[in-house]
């Protein structure tokens, strides 16, 4: 009933940025909350942002003031900028949605999104 859609991944050289997008559709009556996780080869998916309907944002240590989350409540997506990138963020990005799809409040997470720091 409702699918999220991540953009934007890509290769990017050490200092460089991108903005990946995560756009929901389908039976949405409200997003309550949205974050990004990411997972490199032989890791945990982390936590990396996430925001709340709000506009209340948290960040993990590892990407304070480098990344900066945000959302168009009006269009259901969501948004990361990712600046100063290093090979550390190598990994795939996943978005993640607790939504009121109508039946209840439920968790949903996007297909990912590969973004590969490198020179």
């Amino acid at each position: 009933q409702v699918q999220l859609v991540e953009s934007g991944g890509g290769l990017v050289q050490p200092g460089g940025s991108l903005r990946l997008s995560c756009a929901a559709s389908g039976r949405i009556f409200a997003i309550l909350a949205m974050g990004w996780y990411r997972q490199a080869p032989g890791k945990q998916r982390e936590l990396v942002a996430k925001i709340t309907s709000g506009t209340k944002t948290n960040y993990a240590d590892s990407v304070k003031g480098r990344f900066t989350i945000s959302r168009d409540n009006a269009k259901n997506t969501m948004y990361l900028q990712m600046n100063s990138l290093n090979s550390e963020d190598t990994a795939v990005y996943y978005c993640n949605a607790d939504i009121h799809d109508g039946a209840g409040r439920d968790d949903y997470w996007g297909q990912g999104t590969q973004v590969t720091v490198s020179s």
